[in-house]
């Protein structure tokens, strides 16, 4: 398989937003691994034999299972512990494993900034594809300028999910997306900004990025934990102004 270029970041914290319940909060993160680029057509034909019909550009259309999918694929090619364990259709992940994962949201954020405290790590026309340069589809990967962590894209050019729940309360089982996509205006394509959706929906203008590291604990790491999801899906107090939640 072609290889997975990963940059490690140290130890460092970042402070998450939920819009919904106006909380802003601090993680401590753990050093980590993440991938310098989104993970191209080319490696994702390698590993699961989808065509890659332009193999330099960003995987789009892949849903978050087959992202999961993709992860332990690629930790059992390189003879790593898969993160990730299957019950069904739910997917279990195993802290302390050191294969391929999704990031969570704290990591993918953190990663992004690369120590900036601005919605963009640098000029958006210099760093990321957007709406302005009038696109069609994604870009080749790395044809922008990095993040000082030396990660391309994470702003612009497709979207990228993450580990986490978007909102159990309101949307069950949506995972989250971040960073913003080519056909997305300026105002979408910030570090804060989160999206989400079903894990098995797909876009044109969504894929991922691979993350490694194992932690010490059983379900919470970086941010994520499993009794914090289970804790947010419980909704409490009056119903927010013109939605119900999904049944």
């Amino acid at each position: 398989m072609s290889d997975i270029e990963m940059r490690t970041l140290p130890a460092g914290s970042v402070v998450l937003h939920d819009a919904r319940t106006k909380r802003r909060w601090r993680v401590d993160l753990e050093p980590f691994e993440i991938g310098a680029f989104a993970v191209t057509e080319e490696q994702v034909s390698e590993l699961l034999g989808i065509a890659a019909e332009h193999p330099d550009r960003p995987a789009v259309d892949v849903s978050w299972q087959r992202a999961i999918r993709f992860c332990n694929a690629a930790s059992e090619w390189e003879g790593l512990d898969p993160a990730y364990r299957f019950d069904g259709t739910e997917v279990h992940w195993d802290v302390t494993a050191d294969g391929y994962r999704l990031p969570t949201e704290a990591e993918w954020e953190y990663a992004c900034r690369a120590g900036s405290t601005t919605p963009h790590y640098g000029p958006l026309p210099e760093i990321a594809w957007t709406a302005a340069d009038g696109l069609r589809h994604a870009q080749r990967v790395g044809e922008r300028m990095p993040n000082l962590n030396g990660l391309f894209d994470t702003l612009g050019n497709v979207w990228e999910w993450c580990w986490d729940l978007l909102d159990p309360a309101r949307y069950g089982e949506y995972r989250v997306f971040r960073g913003g996509g080519f056909a997305d205006d300026a105002w979408s394509v910030r570090a804060s900004v989160r999206r989400g959706g079903d894990p098995r929906t797909t876009q044109d203008d969504l894929g991922f990025r691979l993350a490694r590291g194992g932690f010490d604990g059983v379900d919470a790491a970086q941010g994520w934990s499993l009794n914090a999801d289970e804790e947010r899906a419980l909704l409490a107090g009056p119903l927010p102004s013109g939605w119900t939640p999904r049944r």
